[in-house]
């Protein structure tokens, strides 16, 4: 039952916004692994006017009080991209931070939920902060291990909120790790070295002088490479840009691990993947002034895990070798640069191919990242 102490209100001005970002990193200032988002890049990323994601998706945000203080947020969400691509009438939540209380919870579900009911939505899915190539997920497997950027990150309570308010288990994402110690399969080597070989395909780093060229050429691969059903759906012209301008630094800084596959100067696949720039940020404490870059830049230095964050292989050219290719390519690349592992994913429970080729190129299953859902 929702709690009788607890006030919720829907955020409707900067201010309300600022205290939704800040809750995060009150609430958690005692988790040793907890890594702060960077606050000026939140309030980009929940700005209506600035982040393109808003082009086709509405957003409220809600924030939970007891005595006046904050104790809990939630976001609801209704992307109209994604639901016209899988043909559904689906409604998010996410952005969901909670003390380990059911009723505080249900105080936060309740007003969410009712405003996806008035947008028509006739099922909720959450937590998704706030689509599917932003992050999704309450991880409920891994918790011991230090969270990699660009994936979510709670307390093990979490998924118990969600269930004891009405949400069942819709999907679970994986993510694997291959440690540098343990080396490509032996047959994954194998097959890379007979397509190249063959001398038709092409690997090379992507090419940040040309962003235009080899950025769209991506964009194709990765939006043609989705399938209606669930998950993530294609993204804008100016959503993709947004992305690759994030990413920006991090391939300028290891260039060899952002590759491209092309047969006659054509991209036929692509991989990205960057040093893992949580240890570093979460030395930022959230702020990049007064000394919070200068402690990000330093931390880098050291950093020796990498994230693989996109991939994709254009239709026809599956099953090819194509990916064993840019898996050698980058393994290779990432051994002489000294790096000791990598995080993979996430690939949805269900997608036999995509886990396949993930534990067939020397990946553990380490981490679950769990998505509800629940009738409207």
């Amino acid at each position: 039952m929702r709690a009788a102490d607890v006030q919720v209100e829907e955020v409707t001005g900067a201010r309300g916004r600022d205290e939704f970002i800040h809750f995060q990193l009150d609430h958690y200032a005692a988790d040793p692994n907890f890594v702060p988002p960077i606050v000026v890049e939140r309030k980009d990323f929940l700005d209506t006017e600035r982040n393109p994601f808003f082009q086709e998706a509405r957003l409220a945000l809600f924030l939970a009080r007891r005595a006046g203080r904050v104790v809990g947020r939630i976001a609801a969400v209704v992307d109209a991209r994604y639901n016209r691509f899988h043909g559904t009438n689906d409604g998010f939540v996410g952005l969901f931070e909670s003390q380990n209380d059911p009723g505080l919870a249900a105080a936060l579900f309740d007003p969410a939920l009712s405003w996806l009911r008035r947008q028509g939505v006739k099922r909720c899915v959450g937590p998704v902060n706030l689509a599917f190539h932003h992050d999704a997920g309450v991880q409920v497997l891994g918790h011991e291990r230090f969270p990699s950027m660009l994936m979510p990150y709670n307390p093990p309570w979490y998924a118990v909120l969600f269930e004891a308010n009405g949400f069942t288990r819709l999907k679970d994402l994986y993510t694997y790790e291959v440690e540098a110690i343990g080396g490509l399969p032996e047959k994954v080597r194998r097959l890379a070295e007979r397509v190249k070989a063959q001398g038709e395909v092409r690997v090379r780093k992507l090419d940040l002088m040309r962003p235009e060229g080899d950025v769209r050429q991506m964009h194709a691969i990765l939006n043609a490479s989705m399938k209606p059903g669930f998950g993530f759906a294609p993204l804008s012209h100016d959503e993709f840009m947004l992305v690759a301008n994030r990413l920006r630094p991090l391939i300028l800084l290891r260039p060899e691990l952002s590759l491209i596959a092309e047969v006659a100067g054509e991209a036929v696949g692509f991989c990205l993947t960057v040093p893992d720039m949580h240890p570093a940020q979460k030395e930022a404490g959230g702020y990049l002034f007064p000394f919070g870059l200068a402690k990000l830049v330093w931390k880098a230095r050291s950093i020796v895990r990498l994230r693989g964050l996109l991939f994709g292989v254009k239709d026809g050219w599956r099953r090819r070798g194509i990916d064993a290719l840019l898996a050698h390519e980058t393994f290779t690349n990432a051994l002489k640069l000294g790096y000791q592992a990598a995080e993979l994913g996430w690939a949805m429970e269900d997608d036999a191919l995509v886990n396949r080729m993930l534990v067939t190129a020397g990946g553990k299953h380490m981490k679950t990242f769990r998505v509800f859902s629940r009738p409207l």
